[in-house]
């Protein structure tokens, strides 16, 4: 099993979530959160003055899915969130040993 996590710009979370439903994607995690890579902060002017923006808003994406799916979902997730401009976002992919879940005891892919 794979656990794919997504950092995207938040105005793409509806694009990503219809595409990976039509793959049969049925779960997943969303949290807002912020933060800078190549896209590092801007500055802003309020009420006349300048200030700094470090981080920026971003969603994050965390789904488990089983091994063999792993392409087909990153593929998804890319091509419905690319814009082709800086700050696009991330994803990271790594190995899960063990899902567990709660209400049925069922385990692995069953609890997916």
């Amino acid at each position: 099993m794979k656990k794919i996590e997504a950092v995207i710009k938040p105005f793409k979370l509806d694009d990503i979530k219809e595409a990976l439903t039509d793959i049969g994607i049925t779960g997943m995690t969303i949290s807002e959160v912020k933060g800078y890579g190549r896209q590092q902060g801007h500055t802003e002017l309020y009420r006349g003055a300048e200030y700094v923006v470090d981080f920026i808003p971003k969603v994050k994406i965390e789904l488990v899915v089983e091994a063999s799916r792993e392409k087909e979902v990153v593929e998804e997730i890319i091509n419905s969130a690319r814009t082709g401009k800086i700050g696009d976002g991330k994803i990271f992919v790594e190995d899960i040993e063990k899902v567990y879940r709660i209400r049925t005891g069922e385990e692995d892919e069953e609890a997916i």
